[in-house]
């Protein structure tokens, strides 16, 4: 009699076991582990048998190549995080906190291509059609010609896209749907894997350009298995902070373009606006004469984008004095700690320290160690830098400032918004003569800058 394979799945990062276990090894989560029921099987042969497969059509690296076709949205920074627009037949997956505004930015997308002629599709198996026209008609896209429909069923949205395959389809969302031939809940790791495994099939097999929004977990990540961001083509995180009316969008995997690259928006009451100049956009509110603030010149993608950055230091009682950041890596700030007590003498060990990056963006670039550093000397000085100054570097242990790449855009960007100098590291001078370059080789010239008479 044929039995029927019983294994275990983490739900999180989609490791498999024989048998059930509290603890997952591959991602440390804690029960996490659910049984998956497999198709009937009679023995568990160990090697493929009977049928012999077909030869596999092999071509050498100089075969003639054509460029992939680009379908753009007409929303320039979501073809911008995209690498120029969508290609057809690529599956694109979208993820982000729940009220973040991934619905909102695909319906928004999906009106503008139906308006330039493009058959498209939006399934929702969250929301009920009646929903997605509401938000349709706040958007301004009442009279799109975009067709909607409301189901979970994976089988009926393969009939129904079989039928007429449209140009584009939106899939909201990815943990919603079920496949009736996988014993188990929707949104478990089997789902979400057979799911996504035939929604990217039909992308390939009829040229449809699918988009699947994904939710996340607590620690930001998608959720369901891990290589559910390994099928399809392009991985995008739409982030953002609710007390602010910025979003971006930010590319961390693309087969088709670069990665890394970001788009920028605000949110309104009539949707997502485009933020085609974000260095002003995150800089409107900077007040240069406050001390504990700097100007970064960063880099996102191949964008520069000026942002601030705003520390605290205040001298605490307690045995464990408080550290709290937004926006950038808490162990970086720790270093950078480190290093302004051990090589520069500051005495940063007995005080709190808050550290905030204005306008909700993260940064995760070395660079901004010279601007962090900055604000937290100025705070604890209660001195101001000098007004119209960008700062970038980034700090080694040992306290030296080693240079970072694309100076010469940074400092393009930070002329273009007004800023007449720049705190950089010791290297080759750039040619942009509308800035005023003052370089620096340890942290010990940053502390002169504020402690002329010494610490």
């Amino acid at each position: 009699m044929a039995k029927v394979q019983v294994s275990y799945n983490c739900r999180d990062c989609g490791a498999v076991y024989r048998r059930w276990q509290g603890k997952c090894e591959d991602c440390g989560g804690w029960n996490t582990i659910e049984e998956s029921k497999g198709g009937a099987t009679s023995g568990a042969p160990k090697g493929l048998t009977g049928k012999k497969g077909r030869a596999v059509n092999l071509v050498s690296l100089d075969t003639p190549l054509k460029e992939a076709p680009r379908l753009m949205t007409g929303i320039g920074e979501l073809d911008r995080a995209l690498g120029g627009g969508m290609v057809p037949g690529s599956a694109i997956l979208i993820g982000g906190d729940p009220g973040i505004g991934k619905s909102t930015l695909l319906l928004q997308a999906m009106g503008q291509l139906s308006l330039k002629g493009s058959d498209c599709i939006y399934i929702s198996g969250e929301e009920a059609t009646a929903q997605v026209q509401m938000r349709a008609n706040r958007l301004g896209l009442s009279g799109a010609p975009l067709k909607l429909g409301c189901e979970t069923s994976l089988r009926d949205i393969l009939t129904t896209l079989d039928e007429a395959p449209p140009k584009a389809v939106v899939v909201d969302s990815i943990q919603t749907l079920f496949a009736d031939n996988v014993e188990s809940a929707p949104g478990t790791v089997s789902q979400v894997r057979v799911c996504a495994h035939e929604l990217i099939s039909f992308a390939k097999r009829k040229g449809t350009i699918v988009l699947i929004v994904g939710h996340v977990t607590k620690d930001g990540q998608i959720a369901g298995p891990r290589v559910l961001e390994h099928m399809v083509d392009t991985v995008l995180y739409f982030e953002g902070d609710r007390g602010h009316q910025f979003r971006i969008l930010r590319a961390v995997k693309n087969r088709f373009g670069g990665t890394d690259e970001i788009g920028v928006f605000e949110m309104t009451g009539a949707g997502l606006n485009e933020v085609t100049n974000p260095s002003a956009l995150f800089l409107a509110d900077h007040n240069s004469r406050e001390p504990g603030s700097a100007v970064f010149a960063g880099i996102e993608g191949s964008r520069p984008v000026l942002v601030e950055v705003q520390a605290l230091v205040a001298r605490s009682s307690a045995a464990n004095p408080r550290r709290a950041v937004v926006g950038w890596d808490s162990g970086r700030l720790a270093m950078v700690l480190a290093v302004l007590d051990a090589r520069a003498g500051l005495g940063l060990a007995g005080c709190d320290v808050y550290l905030n990056v204005a306008g909700g963006l993260k940064i995760s670039e070395p660079a901004a160690d010279l601007a962090v550093a900055a604000a937290l000397i100025s705070s604890l000085s209660q001195t101001p830098l000098p007004d119209e100054t960008v700062v970038f570097g980034e700090i080694s242990l040992s306290g030296d400032i080693r240079s970072v790449s694309q100076t010469d855009a940074r400092l393009k960007e930070s002329a273009k918004l007004g800023f007449a100098k720049a705190l950089m590291p010791k290297g080759k001078k750039v040619g942009t003569k509308a800035i005023t370059q003052q370089n620096m080789g340890h942290v010990g010239d940053l502390v002169t800058q504020f402690y002329p008479d010494g610490v």
